[in-house]
Order: structure tokens, then sequence, then C-alpha cells
């Protein structure tokens, strides 16, 4: 490529330069705004309790290479009666305190876990012995 002609960096890496730039920026934009939807969206949703029962829980662990840090995030499958699902993010808590089977009373707002009251395991409450 040729040189700048006034002796700064070369157009190319100009060019470059602000286009990394732009990507980062337009990054941080997307995750604000997808941020702040969810939680628009969380708070027009009603409150709904329903009885459920715990049928999957995952994590998901990021960062940590080498000498940093780890973060890790909890998700609980909740199964209605009617068949239909939904994954919630939770806290360590109460990731650890649910168990796969366990039935009781879902509270959520859209995809805000707001608490599940346990009645016991899928076989328990059902009568088997």
């Amino acid at each position: 490529m040729f040189p700048n002609p006034l002796g700064g960096p070369p157009h190319a890496f100009q060019f470059f330069f602000f286009l990394i730039f732009a990507v980062v920026i337009c990054g941080f934009a997307f995750a604000i705004v997808k941020g702040l939807s969810t939680w628009t969206r969380n708070n027009a949703s009603e409150l709904i309790s329903r009885p459920a029962r715990v049928v999957a829980k995952r994590t998901n662990v990021w960062g940590g290479s080498g000498e940093s840090s780890s973060s890790t995030s909890y998700y609980v499958t909740f199964e209605a009666e009617d068949g239909s699902r939904a994954e919630l993010a939770v806290n360590g808590k109460t990731y650890g305190m649910l168990a796969e089977g366990d039935v009781g009373q879902l509270t959520h707002q859209g995809t805000r876990y707001k608490g599940f009251d346990r009645h016991g395991r899928a076989n328990e409450a059902q009568g088997s012995s």
C-alpha cells in the first residue's frame, strides 16, 4: 500500500483500526439493547405461578484462562402440567437446592425466575411406594 502523504500511518491501517473500533462499539450497543429489551419484556409479562417439575439442570462456565477467574451461570428447565417447558436462569444457591424430579409451584415473570415452592419428588407426589 501507499504511505500516507501527510506522514501518518497508511490509510489501510487507519481503516482497519476504525473498523475494529466500530465492531467493538456495535457489539457493546447490541448487548445493551438486547439486555434492555429482555428486561422490558419481563417487566411487561404477568407474574405466573403454576405446578411444574424440574426436568433438567445445566451450567455454563465462561472466562478463566490461566490464572484469571471464571464465572458460572446456572439454568434449570421446568416442565408444566401441559407439557410446556421453560429454562430459567437461577442463582447458585437455588441451583444447588433443586434436583431433577422435584415437583412444586413455579413462579416466574417472563424469563425471570421468581421462586419454586418444592412439594417433593415426582414419584412421592404421585403416591408411589
